[in-house]
Protein backbone atom coordinates (compact mmCIF):
# COMPACT_ATOMS: atom_id res chain seq x y z
CA UNK A 1 0.00 0.00 0.00
CA UNK A 2 2.76 2.40 0.97
CA UNK A 3 4.77 1.35 -2.09
CA UNK A 4 1.78 2.02 -4.36
CA UNK A 5 1.31 5.49 -2.83
CA UNK A 6 5.02 6.23 -3.25
CA UNK A 7 4.98 5.02 -6.87
CA UNK A 8 1.98 7.24 -7.70
CA UNK A 9 3.69 10.23 -6.14
CA UNK A 10 6.92 9.46 -8.00
CA UNK A 11 5.05 9.18 -11.31
CA UNK A 12 3.25 12.46 -10.60
CA UNK A 13 6.53 14.25 -9.83
CA UNK A 14 8.10 12.73 -12.92
CA UNK A 15 5.17 13.83 -15.06
CA UNK A 16 5.43 17.43 -13.88
CA UNK A 17 9.24 17.32 -14.29
CA UNK A 18 8.83 16.22 -17.91
CA UNK A 19 6.28 19.00 -18.49
CA UNK A 20 8.64 21.55 -16.89
CA UNK A 21 11.60 20.41 -19.00
CA UNK A 22 9.40 20.51 -22.10
CA UNK A 23 8.31 24.06 -21.33
CA UNK A 24 11.92 25.13 -20.79
CA UNK A 25 13.00 23.53 -24.07
CA UNK A 26 10.02 25.11 -25.85
CA UNK A 27 10.79 28.51 -24.33
CA UNK A 28 14.37 28.27 -25.54
CA UNK A 29 13.12 27.82 -29.08
CA UNK A 30 13.44 24.07 -29.66
CA UNK A 31 10.83 22.47 -31.93
CA UNK A 32 10.12 18.89 -33.02
CA UNK A 33 10.82 18.26 -36.70
CA UNK A 34 8.35 15.50 -37.62
CA UNK A 35 9.89 14.85 -41.04
CA UNK A 36 13.42 14.44 -39.71
CA UNK A 37 12.24 12.94 -36.40
CA UNK A 38 14.52 15.28 -34.47
CA UNK A 39 14.47 18.12 -31.97
CA UNK A 40 15.87 21.26 -33.63
CA UNK A 41 16.92 24.57 -32.14
CA UNK A 42 15.07 27.60 -33.46
CA UNK A 43 15.34 31.32 -32.87
CA UNK A 44 12.66 33.83 -31.99
CA UNK A 45 12.22 37.01 -33.99
CA UNK A 46 10.43 39.57 -31.82
CA UNK A 47 9.03 42.04 -34.35
CA UNK A 48 7.52 45.28 -33.10
CA UNK A 49 7.03 48.62 -34.83
CA UNK A 50 5.79 52.15 -34.29
CA UNK A 51 3.01 52.32 -35.34
CA UNK A 52 2.06 48.68 -34.90
CA UNK A 53 -0.04 46.64 -37.32
CA UNK A 54 2.72 46.62 -39.96
CA UNK A 55 3.25 43.53 -42.12
CA UNK A 56 6.28 41.34 -41.41
CA UNK A 57 8.06 39.81 -44.39
CA UNK A 58 10.77 37.18 -43.96
CA UNK A 59 12.67 36.49 -47.19
CA UNK A 60 9.79 38.07 -49.06
CA UNK A 61 7.10 35.91 -47.44
CA UNK A 62 4.39 37.43 -45.24
CA UNK A 63 4.71 35.99 -41.73
CA UNK A 64 2.31 38.14 -39.73
CA UNK A 65 1.90 41.66 -38.40
CA UNK A 66 3.58 43.63 -35.65
CA UNK A 67 3.68 43.11 -32.75
CA UNK A 68 4.48 39.37 -33.12
CA UNK A 69 6.93 36.64 -32.16
CA UNK A 70 8.06 34.48 -35.09
CA UNK A 71 9.99 31.21 -34.71
CA UNK A 72 12.69 30.66 -37.34
CA UNK A 73 15.36 28.00 -37.90
CA UNK A 74 18.94 29.28 -37.72
CA UNK A 75 20.05 31.11 -40.84
CA UNK A 76 20.32 34.44 -42.63
CA UNK A 77 17.10 36.32 -43.32
CA UNK A 78 15.92 39.46 -45.02
CA UNK A 79 13.44 41.10 -42.66
CA UNK A 80 11.04 43.73 -43.99
CA UNK A 81 8.46 45.74 -42.05
CA UNK A 82 5.86 47.50 -44.21
CA UNK A 83 2.72 49.52 -43.57
CA UNK A 84 0.61 51.41 -46.10
CA UNK A 85 1.27 55.15 -45.98
CA UNK A 86 4.60 54.77 -44.16
CA UNK A 87 8.24 54.38 -45.15
CA UNK A 88 9.31 50.69 -45.24
CA UNK A 89 12.13 49.25 -43.14
CA UNK A 90 14.39 46.32 -43.91
CA UNK A 91 17.45 44.56 -42.59
CA UNK A 92 19.45 41.40 -43.22
CA UNK A 93 19.98 39.36 -40.06
CA UNK A 94 21.86 36.16 -39.26
CA UNK A 95 20.04 34.33 -36.47
CA UNK A 96 21.39 31.43 -34.41
CA UNK A 97 19.52 28.78 -32.46
CA UNK A 98 18.13 29.84 -29.05
CA UNK A 99 18.61 33.52 -29.94
CA UNK A 100 15.94 36.12 -29.35
CA UNK A 101 16.39 38.71 -32.11
CA UNK A 102 14.55 42.02 -31.73
CA UNK A 103 13.47 44.47 -34.42
CA UNK A 104 11.53 47.56 -33.41
CA UNK A 105 11.62 50.12 -36.24
CA UNK A 106 9.96 53.50 -36.38
CA UNK A 107 7.93 53.84 -39.57
CA UNK A 108 7.53 57.42 -40.72
CA UNK A 109 4.58 58.77 -42.74
CA UNK A 110 5.03 59.24 -46.48
CA UNK A 111 2.99 62.44 -46.31
CA UNK A 112 4.01 64.46 -43.22
CA UNK A 113 1.79 67.22 -41.88
CA UNK A 114 2.81 70.89 -41.79
CA UNK A 115 1.63 73.26 -39.04
CA UNK A 116 2.55 76.96 -38.60
CA UNK A 117 4.17 77.87 -35.27
CA UNK A 118 5.02 81.58 -35.79
CA UNK A 119 3.72 84.40 -37.96
CA UNK A 120 6.39 87.00 -37.18
CA UNK A 121 8.71 86.68 -40.15
CA UNK A 122 11.96 85.08 -38.95
CA UNK A 123 15.26 86.47 -40.22
CA UNK A 124 17.39 83.92 -38.36
CA UNK A 125 16.71 80.86 -36.20
CA UNK A 126 19.20 78.97 -34.02
CA UNK A 127 18.56 75.87 -31.89
CA UNK A 128 20.39 75.24 -28.62
CA UNK A 129 22.70 72.18 -28.55
CA UNK A 130 20.06 70.01 -26.84
CA UNK A 131 17.28 71.43 -29.00
CA UNK A 132 15.38 72.52 -25.91
CA UNK A 133 15.41 76.23 -26.82
CA UNK A 134 15.06 78.02 -30.14
CA UNK A 135 16.25 81.58 -30.58
CA UNK A 136 14.40 83.52 -33.28
CA UNK A 137 15.51 86.90 -34.62
CA UNK A 138 12.96 89.14 -36.31
CA UNK A 139 13.04 92.53 -38.01
CA UNK A 140 9.54 93.94 -38.37
CA UNK A 141 8.13 97.35 -39.20
CA UNK A 142 6.33 97.17 -35.84
CA UNK A 143 9.10 97.94 -33.33
CA UNK A 144 7.15 96.16 -30.58
CA UNK A 145 7.50 92.86 -32.47
CA UNK A 146 11.07 93.25 -33.73
CA UNK A 147 13.82 91.64 -31.68
CA UNK A 148 15.03 88.36 -30.15
CA UNK A 149 12.50 85.67 -29.24
CA UNK A 150 12.79 82.38 -27.42
CA UNK A 151 10.64 79.39 -28.37
CA UNK A 152 10.55 76.78 -25.61
CA UNK A 153 10.86 73.47 -27.41
CA UNK A 154 10.09 71.53 -24.23
CA UNK A 155 6.49 72.71 -24.38
CA UNK A 156 4.08 71.49 -26.99
CA UNK A 157 3.32 74.09 -29.66
CA UNK A 158 -0.40 73.77 -28.84
CA UNK A 159 0.17 74.30 -25.13
CA UNK A 160 -2.24 76.64 -23.33
CA UNK A 161 0.78 78.69 -22.28
CA UNK A 162 2.33 80.41 -25.29
CA UNK A 163 5.90 79.02 -25.56
CA UNK A 164 7.06 82.04 -27.63
CA UNK A 165 8.63 84.86 -25.58
CA UNK A 166 10.19 88.18 -26.59
CA UNK A 167 13.39 88.30 -24.54
CA UNK A 168 14.82 91.53 -26.01
CA UNK A 169 13.48 94.14 -28.41
CA UNK A 170 15.82 95.31 -31.15
CA UNK A 171 15.99 98.72 -29.44
CA UNK A 172 17.93 97.03 -26.59
CA UNK A 173 20.89 96.76 -28.97
CA UNK A 174 20.69 100.28 -30.37
CA UNK A 175 22.09 100.60 -33.87
CA UNK A 176 23.99 97.30 -33.53
CA UNK A 177 20.93 95.12 -34.25
CA UNK A 178 21.67 93.33 -37.53
CA UNK A 179 19.98 89.92 -37.28
CA UNK A 180 20.96 88.17 -40.50
CA UNK A 181 24.73 87.74 -39.89
CA UNK A 182 24.33 87.46 -36.09
CA UNK A 183 26.01 84.55 -34.30
CA UNK A 184 24.71 82.94 -31.11
CA UNK A 185 26.56 80.94 -28.45
CA UNK A 186 24.69 79.16 -25.64
CA UNK A 187 25.89 78.64 -22.08
CA UNK A 188 26.32 74.97 -21.04
CA UNK A 189 23.04 75.02 -19.08
CA UNK A 190 21.29 76.88 -21.93
CA UNK A 191 20.06 79.58 -19.56
CA UNK A 192 22.18 82.34 -21.09
CA UNK A 193 23.42 83.23 -24.54
CA UNK A 194 25.92 85.46 -26.27
CA UNK A 195 24.71 87.20 -29.40
CA UNK A 196 27.21 88.92 -31.67
CA UNK A 197 26.13 91.50 -34.23
CA UNK A 198 28.45 92.43 -37.08
CA UNK A 199 28.21 95.74 -38.87
CA UNK A 200 27.17 95.88 -42.51
CA UNK A 201 30.79 96.55 -43.47
CA UNK A 202 31.92 93.50 -41.51
CA UNK A 203 34.66 95.53 -39.82
CA UNK A 204 33.07 95.95 -36.40
CA UNK A 205 31.12 93.68 -34.06
CA UNK A 206 29.53 93.82 -30.62
CA UNK A 207 28.57 90.96 -28.31
CA UNK A 208 25.72 91.02 -25.79
CA UNK A 209 24.82 88.69 -22.94
CA UNK A 210 21.15 87.71 -22.56
CA UNK A 211 19.20 85.68 -20.04
CA UNK A 212 17.23 83.25 -22.22
CA UNK A 213 14.27 83.02 -19.84
CA UNK A 214 13.93 86.76 -19.07
CA UNK A 215 11.37 88.99 -20.79
CA UNK A 216 12.03 92.29 -22.59
CA UNK A 217 15.41 92.72 -20.88
CA UNK A 218 18.19 95.21 -21.40
CA UNK A 219 21.09 93.63 -23.27
CA UNK A 220 24.45 93.63 -21.48
CA UNK A 221 27.38 94.61 -23.70
CA UNK A 222 30.22 92.15 -22.96
CA UNK A 223 32.32 92.85 -26.05
CA UNK A 224 35.41 93.55 -23.92
CA UNK A 225 35.11 90.32 -21.90
CA UNK A 226 33.56 87.91 -24.41
CA UNK A 227 36.67 85.72 -24.56
CA UNK A 228 36.62 85.28 -20.78
CA UNK A 229 32.94 84.29 -20.82
CA UNK A 230 33.44 81.81 -23.65
CA UNK A 231 36.47 80.27 -21.93
CA UNK A 232 34.47 79.73 -18.73
CA UNK A 233 31.63 78.16 -20.69
CA UNK A 234 33.99 75.90 -22.62
CA UNK A 235 35.53 74.73 -19.36
CA UNK A 236 32.12 73.91 -17.88
CA UNK A 237 31.05 72.19 -21.10
CA UNK A 238 34.15 69.98 -20.95
CA UNK A 239 33.29 69.05 -17.35
CA UNK A 240 29.75 68.11 -18.39
CA UNK A 241 31.06 65.87 -21.18
CA UNK A 242 33.54 64.22 -18.82
CA UNK A 243 30.75 63.54 -16.32
CA UNK A 244 28.69 61.71 -18.94
CA UNK A 245 31.72 59.76 -20.18
CA UNK A 246 32.36 58.54 -16.64
CA UNK A 247 29.19 56.44 -16.98
CA UNK A 248 30.84 54.53 -19.85
CA UNK A 249 32.90 51.43 -19.18
CA UNK A 250 36.69 51.80 -19.04
CA UNK A 251 38.86 52.31 -21.03
CA UNK A 252 36.34 54.12 -23.26
CA UNK A 253 36.65 57.53 -21.50
CA UNK A 254 40.40 57.46 -22.17
CA UNK A 255 39.87 56.47 -25.82
CA UNK A 256 37.32 59.28 -26.19
CA UNK A 257 40.03 61.87 -25.57
CA UNK A 258 40.73 61.54 -29.31
CA UNK A 259 37.07 62.23 -30.13
CA UNK A 260 35.43 65.44 -31.13
CA UNK A 261 32.04 64.74 -29.55
CA UNK A 262 29.30 66.39 -31.56
CA UNK A 263 26.42 65.30 -29.34
CA UNK A 264 25.11 62.62 -27.01
CA UNK A 265 21.83 60.93 -27.79
CA UNK A 266 18.89 62.11 -25.63
CA UNK A 267 19.28 59.05 -23.37
CA UNK A 268 23.09 59.62 -23.28
CA UNK A 269 23.75 55.98 -24.27
CA UNK A 270 25.08 56.81 -27.72
CA UNK A 271 27.63 59.32 -29.02
CA UNK A 272 27.77 61.07 -32.38
CA UNK A 273 31.40 61.95 -33.01
CA UNK A 274 34.39 62.21 -35.30
CA UNK A 275 38.06 61.79 -34.44
CA UNK A 276 41.01 64.15 -34.33
CA UNK A 277 43.64 61.56 -35.31
CA UNK A 278 43.56 58.06 -36.86
CA UNK A 279 43.03 55.39 -34.20
CA UNK A 280 41.37 52.07 -33.41
CA UNK A 281 38.50 51.56 -30.98
CA UNK A 282 39.27 48.55 -28.74
CA UNK A 283 36.66 46.03 -27.64
CA UNK A 284 35.22 47.41 -24.39
CA UNK A 285 32.76 44.67 -23.33
CA UNK A 286 34.39 41.21 -23.08
CA UNK A 287 33.16 38.65 -23.94
CA UNK A 288 31.05 40.24 -26.67
CA UNK A 289 27.28 40.22 -26.21
CA UNK A 290 25.12 37.90 -28.33
CA UNK A 291 21.96 38.73 -30.31
CA UNK A 292 23.05 42.34 -30.74
CA UNK A 293 22.93 44.69 -33.72
CA UNK A 294 24.51 42.85 -36.65
CA UNK A 295 25.30 45.82 -38.87
CA UNK A 296 28.99 45.81 -39.81
CA UNK A 297 31.08 47.86 -37.41
CA UNK A 298 33.76 50.44 -38.09
CA UNK A 299 36.37 50.33 -35.31
CA UNK A 300 39.27 51.67 -37.36
CA UNK A 301 38.65 55.39 -37.04
CA UNK A 302 39.82 58.06 -39.46
CA UNK A 303 39.38 61.85 -39.40
CA UNK A 304 36.73 63.23 -41.71
CA UNK A 305 34.29 60.40 -41.03
CA UNK A 306 31.22 60.45 -38.80
CA UNK A 307 30.57 57.70 -36.23
CA UNK A 308 28.02 56.59 -33.64
CA UNK A 309 29.11 54.60 -30.59
CA UNK A 310 26.51 52.58 -28.65
CA UNK A 311 27.66 51.88 -25.11
CA UNK A 312 24.89 49.34 -24.37
CA UNK A 313 26.17 46.86 -26.97
CA UNK A 314 29.72 48.25 -27.39
CA UNK A 315 29.11 48.75 -31.12
CA UNK A 316 30.54 51.46 -33.36
CA UNK A 317 29.05 52.40 -36.72
CA UNK A 318 30.07 54.68 -39.55
CA UNK A 319 27.43 57.20 -40.67
CA UNK A 320 27.61 57.95 -44.37
CA UNK A 321 27.09 61.71 -44.22
CA UNK A 322 29.57 64.20 -45.74
CA UNK A 323 31.17 66.43 -43.10
CA UNK A 324 33.67 69.27 -43.07
CA UNK A 325 37.37 68.54 -42.64
CA UNK A 326 37.26 71.06 -39.80
CA UNK A 327 36.03 68.97 -36.85
CA UNK A 328 34.67 72.05 -35.08
CA UNK A 329 32.09 72.60 -37.85
CA UNK A 330 28.86 70.93 -36.76
CA UNK A 331 27.63 68.43 -39.40
CA UNK A 332 24.02 68.58 -40.65
CA UNK A 333 22.97 65.71 -38.37
CA UNK A 334 20.92 65.78 -35.15
CA UNK A 335 19.49 63.11 -32.87
CA UNK A 336 15.83 62.14 -33.01
CA UNK A 337 13.97 61.96 -29.71
CA UNK A 338 14.00 58.13 -29.52
CA UNK A 339 17.85 58.01 -29.49
CA UNK A 340 17.70 55.36 -32.25
CA UNK A 341 17.60 57.63 -35.29
CA UNK A 342 19.48 60.58 -36.75
CA UNK A 343 17.86 63.40 -38.71
CA UNK A 344 19.92 64.60 -41.69
CA UNK A 345 19.60 68.00 -43.33
CA UNK A 346 20.50 67.31 -46.96
CA UNK A 347 19.68 70.91 -48.00
CA UNK A 348 17.24 69.75 -50.70
CA UNK A 349 15.32 67.48 -48.34
CA UNK A 350 15.32 66.09 -44.79
CA UNK A 351 16.08 62.41 -44.21
CA UNK A 352 16.20 59.96 -41.31
CA UNK A 353 18.69 57.15 -40.78
CA UNK A 354 18.99 54.41 -38.16
CA UNK A 355 21.76 55.00 -35.64
CA UNK A 356 23.78 52.18 -37.22
CA UNK A 357 23.84 53.95 -40.59
CA UNK A 358 21.18 51.79 -42.29
CA UNK A 359 17.68 52.51 -43.60
CA UNK A 360 18.18 56.04 -44.87
CA UNK A 361 14.74 57.40 -45.85
CA UNK A 362 13.47 60.78 -47.00
CA UNK A 363 11.15 62.42 -44.47
CA UNK A 364 10.33 65.80 -45.98
CA UNK A 365 11.07 67.26 -49.40
CA UNK A 366 8.85 70.33 -49.35
CA UNK A 367 10.06 73.95 -49.15
CA UNK A 368 12.39 74.88 -46.28
CA UNK A 369 15.45 76.99 -45.51
CA UNK A 370 18.48 74.66 -45.35
CA UNK A 371 20.29 76.68 -42.65
CA UNK A 372 17.90 75.64 -39.85
CA UNK A 373 16.51 72.32 -38.56
CA UNK A 374 15.47 71.17 -35.10
CA UNK A 375 13.56 68.29 -33.50
CA UNK A 376 10.69 69.04 -31.11
CA UNK A 377 10.28 67.31 -27.76
CA UNK A 378 7.26 65.38 -29.08
CA UNK A 379 9.03 64.07 -32.19
CA UNK A 380 8.15 66.65 -34.84
CA UNK A 381 10.61 68.68 -36.91
CA UNK A 382 10.95 72.46 -36.74
CA UNK A 383 11.83 74.10 -40.06
CA UNK A 384 11.88 77.60 -41.53
CA UNK A 385 9.75 78.01 -44.64
CA UNK A 386 8.16 80.81 -46.63
CA UNK A 387 5.03 79.35 -48.21
CA UNK A 388 3.82 82.68 -49.58
CA UNK A 389 6.90 84.66 -50.71
CA UNK A 390 4.84 87.15 -52.71
CA UNK A 391 3.23 88.45 -49.51
CA UNK A 392 5.88 87.59 -46.90
CA UNK A 393 9.45 88.84 -46.98
CA UNK A 394 10.73 86.38 -44.38
CA UNK A 395 9.98 82.73 -43.54
CA UNK A 396 8.31 81.41 -40.38
CA UNK A 397 8.69 78.37 -38.15
CA UNK A 398 6.63 75.31 -39.09
CA UNK A 399 6.26 71.94 -37.38
CA UNK A 400 6.56 68.91 -39.65
CA UNK A 401 4.58 65.97 -38.25
CA UNK A 402 6.47 62.73 -38.87
CA UNK A 403 4.78 60.46 -36.32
Amino acid sequence: MKFSWFLKRLLLVGFFAVILVGLIIFGRGYRINVEQKSLNATAILVANSTPDGAKIYVNGQLKGATDSNIFLPPGEYSIQIKKDGFTPWEKTMRIKGEWVANVNPNLFPLNPSLSPITSLGIVKAVASPTGGKLILLTKASDEQKSGVYQLDNNRLPLSIINPLKLIAQDSAFGLDYNPDPATITFSPDEKQMLITFTSASGLASKTYLLDIDALAQNALDVSQSVDVVKAAWDQQRAKNIKKVLETYKKPFPKVAENFYIISFSPDEKKILYTVKNPSSLPIIIKPRLIATNQTEEARDLVPGELYVYDKTEDKNFKIDVPISENVTNTPPVIWYTDSNHLIINRETDIAVIDYDGTNKRALYSGPFKPDFLSVTSDGKLFILANLNPENNEFPDVYAVGIK
